[in-house]
């Protein structure tokens, strides 16, 4: 016995009423309804059947009796039916007041039909037929009136006509029970078959939560249990690959830490053994240095680790998107570039467009694009900004420099994680800023392009769905 709540009870539970059991019963209790409706209602259509042929060749030989000539006995004149009714019990019925007194005559080689006021009714003549069981005997009873205060009586048993219909509900149970065992059995094999799709996912799923494991399952068919397993492939492959962009999120976020925090560490291991005593004392230049070079990798950790924060918080759920003002996006995100970008002038040309997305991740993106631009541009330079429609139902927002361009071996590659060009890795940066803008692009359904600037320089574009303002 299990107490409440020990799952030993649930498993049994649930083992009892599985899926497959369910769909057994079902079938089981479905046939079983339908054999015994089609049982009952054959078994009461026969039974009425056979009973009306009963009084109907009751009555029919009631009739013959009646009509048949008299024959003389030693005793008596009796119809000539008494003769031949050696299958069935035949008699006269002399009228009397009253049943005690009524006189039944009937041939000696068999017993007397029973007879009552029914019969005595028809003998007075106070009815012309009538057709009864009695439940004494187990038998049918038919009176004839014959005339002259008599009535001829025939009386047979019922008992043949019961037992056909013993042997017919006997036959029917035998064969609605083998109806119910063969529906049982059919539904049995009906949900192991279709329900092998279900155990492979309930053991994929196992698989999964036990191991990791997320090879998609064989599918075959297209039934709705084929396309549940494509589905549930689908999200096999989609959770494998978020985990392979994890790993190599990590993998990469590691490789690029690992320059930086070797740095700190030999600064500072250098800074401790020159404060220890006895140390030769570090020229106060070399200690400038130090420092310097210290605040400027913090920095770049910094900066490092708000970019990985930025990716992993863009992967949050769409149901945050909101409507979006791309116009407002992209001014609030050059008002942050001005106040940043020193020297470099902003040639900007904005047309009203509006999509549904996210605000700070739009605004980011945006940024990201103008501090490139800013970084590679010269001192006194203008930077290009254009948002405008291109008729599609998309919009573009361009950015251009006016610095060296990118090499067109590093077109194809500029938008990867931790990706920096030659020219790029003497300044400052985590990599990671166009690929924010990669990922914002793509999560609102756009995308991104690098090329040349008709100036020279690099020439950003994202590309986003909408509408105009």
């Amino acid at each position: 016995m299990t107490e409440p709540g020990d799952p030993r009870g649930t498993r049994w539970g649930a083992r009892r009423f599985s899926l497959r059991g369910r769909v057994t019963l079902l079938a089981a209790a479905c046939v079983a309804g339908a054999v015994a409706l089609v049982s009952i209602g054959a078994y009461m259509v026969v039974r009425s059947n056979l009973y009306q042929q009963l009084d109907d060749s009751l009555l029919a030989r009631a009739q013959a009796a009646a009509d048949s000539p008299q024959v003389q006995t030693q005793l008596r004149q009796v119809p000539g039916a008494f003769l031949a009714s050696a299958d069935l019990q035949i008699g006269q019925l002399t009228a009397a007041p009253d049943v005690q007194h009524a006189v039944m005559t009937y041939p000696l080689s068999s017993s007397p039909p029973p007879f009552g006021q029914n019969e005595l009714a028809v003998a007075n003549g106070d009815s012309p037929e009538s057709l009864r069981t009695d439940f004494r005997t187990d038998s049918r009873v038919v009176a004839l009136a014959t005339g002259h205060g008599e009535a001829i009586v025939l009386a047979q048993s019922m008992g043949p006509t019961k037992r056909t219909l013993n042997e017919l509900a006997l036959v029917l149970f035998l064969i609605g029970g083998a109806g119910i065992l063969v529906a049982a059995a059919a539904g049995t094999a009906v949900a192991r078959t279709g329900l092998r799709p279900v155990d492979r996912l309930t053991s994929a799923a196992e698989r999964v939560a036990k191991t990791g494991d997320l090879r998609p399952i064989p599918v075959s068919g297209d039934d709705e249990l084929a396309r549940l397993t494509q589905t549930f492939n689908t999200m096999l492959g989609t959770v494998a690959d978020s985990q392979e962009r994890q790993r190599q999120l990590v993998a990469d976020a590691g490789h690029e830490l690992r320059t930086p925090l070797t740095s700190l560490r030999t600064n500072l291991e250098l800074l401790l053994a020159a404060s220890k005593p006895g140390a030769p004392p570090l020229p106060d230049e070399d200690r400038v240095d130090i420092i310097a070079d210290i605040s400027g990798q913090l920095d770049e950790l910094t900066q490092l680790i708000g970019d990985l924060v930025e990716l992993a918080r863009q992967d949050e759920p769409r149901e945050r998107f909101e409507r979006v003002e791309l116009l407002d996006v992209v001014e609030r995100a050059l008002d942050r570039a001005r106040r940043r970008a020193g020297e470099i002038n902003f040639d900007v040309s904005l047309q009203p467009w509006v999509l549904t997305g996210d605000n700070s991740s739009l605004e980011r993106a945006v940024l990201n694009l103008l501090d490139n631009a800013v970084k590679f541009s010269p001192p006194d330079a203008t930077v290009w900004v254009r948002l405008y429609p291109l008729g599609d139902g998309t919009a573009v927002v361009e950015v251009a420099d006016a610095g060296p361009g990118i090499a067109d071996e590093d077109l194809p590659k500029v938008f990867d994680r931790f990706y920096r060009s030659s020219e790029a890795r003497t300044l400052p940066g985590s990599g990671l800023g166009l690929a924010i803008v990669k990922h914002a692009a793509e999560r609102h359904g756009g995308a991104v392009y690098a090329s040349r600037a008709p100036e020279g320089g690099a020439l950003m574009t994202i590309r986003l769905p909408g509408a105009p303002g």
